[in-house]
């Protein structure tokens, strides 16, 4: 190999790393963010009859009670209700985010946690449209629409 092919493959894994990184500085940021509102948000009610942290701790399922997505983030319009939620879908690889409207959605007591159950198949979640999910440091922070 030349000298030219090994550092361009080191600037590609350098690159692949700090691609790596920033993604799971994304994920913290949601994480961090979505954490400091349910703080925030105390055990009112936020929708569905659950609290912004149960809403967070919920996993999203297809009525039969399949897994579809892990709910990462309560988002809310511009008059304070809860209109959405930021859901990672199951078994993305990479990671794929949606917006998933709260209308239409169910909560069901799972042992000591909650279900929100939903109408749509696991084909129906995957095809919504990806969420812009922003980067450290960028404007509107993440699950910004």
């Amino acid at each position: 190999m030349t000298v030219p092919r090994i550092l361009a493959a080191a600037v590609s894994l350098i690159f692949v790393s700090a691609c790596d990184r920033s993604d799971k500085d994304v994920e913290d940021g949601i994480e961090r963010t979505a954490e400091a509102s349910a703080s925030a948000a105390g055990p009112a009610e936020a929708a569905l009859g659950l609290s912004e942290q149960q809403l967070l701790d919920a996993d999203l399922v297809e009525a039969g009670g399949t897994e579809l997505g892990e709910i990462v983030q309560v988002l809310r319009d511009s008059e304070g209700r809860v209109d959405r939620l930021l859901v990672e879908v199951e078994d993305s690889n990479p990671d794929r985010y949606v917006h998933v409207p709260i209308a239409g959605l169910t909560s069901k007591a799972d042992g000591t946690g909650w279900d929100l159950v939903t109408t749509m198949s696991k084909q129906q979640l995957a095809s919504l449209p990806a969420a812009a999910i922003a980067t450290p440091g960028s404007a509107g922070g993440p699950g910004a629409k």
